[in-house]
């Protein structure tokens, strides 16, 4: 059987972009994420992060860093009541030729093969054109860009929905 998952970018989708994030002091969530979560959960979805990590790659912070944050994080998370199935990160730096760096949909397809995921009736949520170009290439078609992140030249995306925020995905993101 199949599931139906929700992939969130982190930075600029589930916190305040901040370049090269690894400390905890300075991870700040973004408003009405945790209520997007839950709602994703109530319609039957599974939450996957994915995110490119160049920082460990770039040497500015460690993996051991890294984990420490996202362990942190996703506490965060369970003490609102939301399960994070997964997290997919790149380490490399985008120099490197690896298969994970999103816009190559390398993290997509091992979540795919690990959980069994329908990628048509899932979807993902970024804040870079790259996170809409892997995803397609995974076979999600469900596409969302938020503005709370990078700056997106809305003319030339490929995504179907531009929303400000996370928070915004809850009138969109349906059974």
């Amino acid at each position: 059987m199949t599931i139906k998952t929700i992939f969130l970018d982190r930075d600029g989708v589930i916190n305040i972009e901040k370049k090269y994030l690894y400390k905890i002091e300075e991870f700040k969530f973004i408003n009405g994420v945790f209520e997007a979560c839950k709602n994703f959960i109530d319609l039957g979805y599974e939450i996957i992060i994915v995110s490119n990590q160049s920082g460990i790659g770039r040497g500015f912070y460690s993996e051991k860093d890294f984990n420490i944050l996202n362990k942190w994080m996703k506490n965060q998370f369970k003490d609102n009541k939301i399960k994070i199935l997964d997290i997919y990160y790149c380490p490399h730096s985008p120099n490197e030729k690896c298969k994970c760096r999103k816009p190559k949909p390398g993290m997509f397809i091992a979540a795919k093969n690990k959980h069994n995921i329908n990628m048509k009736d899932s979807w993902i949520i970024g804040d870079s054109e790259r996170d809409i170009t892997a995803a397609s290439l995974a076979g999600i078609t469900n596409t969302i860009l938020v503005r709370s992140g990078h700056k997106i030249d809305e003319e030339n995306s490929q995504a179907r929905y531009f929303l400000n925020s996370i928070k915004d995905t809850m009138d969109l993101v349906i059974n």
